[in-house]
């Protein structure tokens, strides 16, 4: 365990961070005027008892001032650095689940809300884990839990120094990868066969997918788009995509989604 801390804050992610237990909670904090009584903070009071944690009670604005301005609704833990997951776990992962394997590999995404906002996604549709680089991208921050609504403490994020090379390994293993793009050469997405192991790749906010990544995909697709904007958000495509890739996957399978 790293002996480095950072900053958890927010009800519903310190809520998930607790309920999950993949990281070392330090201290925890709640402000001294919150009303005890709401839904959100006794399901706070409570997971902390659990795990015998003690909360202290502090004032607003140190609170504030502990999380730079972030918006922490009255609660905030110090933890440990986020456990990265290795790639081997994600492929692992899929052996114990009724689906095939399902990852998500985000190409220099820079946006906290936009990664967290895809991690929470794909928690959602129960994906097997999430692939980002270790460099020239934004890492799994106070602010991506935050955006996340703490889903980074469920779902296993692998930090990889070459993103391409991670994409090799998986092809190496069976997956399929799918990239997403809206120009007209990309396959319409409901035309694709998205069944079996796939890594949906996303490209970043800017400059979509990168010229290396896009030629390691096996099939690039766009999502329809029928109205004035030319474009979904990245974090939005990548749903659409998540969700449509496990529900090919479960009429595949014949059976429940797990």
């Amino acid at each position: 365990m790293s002996n480095e801390s950072e900053i958890v804050y927010g009800r519903q992610p310190v809520c998930e961070l607790l309920r999950a237990g993949r990281r070392e909670v330090k201290r925890l904090f709640m402000a001294n005027n919150v009303r005890r009584t709401s839904a959100a903070i006794m399901q706070f009071l409570k997971l902390a008892e659990k795990r015998s944690l003690e909360i202290q009670s502090v004032a607003l604005f140190e609170l504030d001032r502990l999380c730079r301005g972030g918006n922490h609704q009255g609660v905030a833990a110090v933890v440990a650095d986020y456990p990265y997951a290795e790639l081997t776990d994600l492929l692992e992962a899929a052996k114990v689940r009724k689906l095939p394997l399902l990852v998500l590999l985000v190409d220099h995404v820079q946006d906290p809300q936009n990664l967290g906002s895809m991690i929470r996604s794909a928690d959602a549709a129960g994906v097997n884990g999430v692939i980002i680089p270790r460099h020239r991208a934004v890492l799994v921050t106070p602010a991506v839990v935050r955006a996340s609504a703490g889903a980074t403490e469920h779902v296993p994020v692998a930090q990889v120094v070459n993103l391409h090379q991670a994409m090799l390994t998986l092809k190496e293993e069976g997956v399929r990868l799918v990239g997403l793009e809206g120009s007209s050469e990309a396959v319409p997405y409901e035309s694709c066969d998205l069944t079996g192991p796939i890594g949906v790749v996303v490209g970043s906010e800017e400059e979509g997918l990168g010229k290396l990544i896009r030629e390691t995909c096996d099939v690039v697709v766009r999502l329809p788009m029928r109205g004035h904007v030319g474009s979904l958000n990245a974090a939005v495509a990548a749903a659409i995509a998540m969700f449509e890739v496990r529900r090919q996957q479960g009429l595949a399978a014949k059976g429940p989604y797990e």
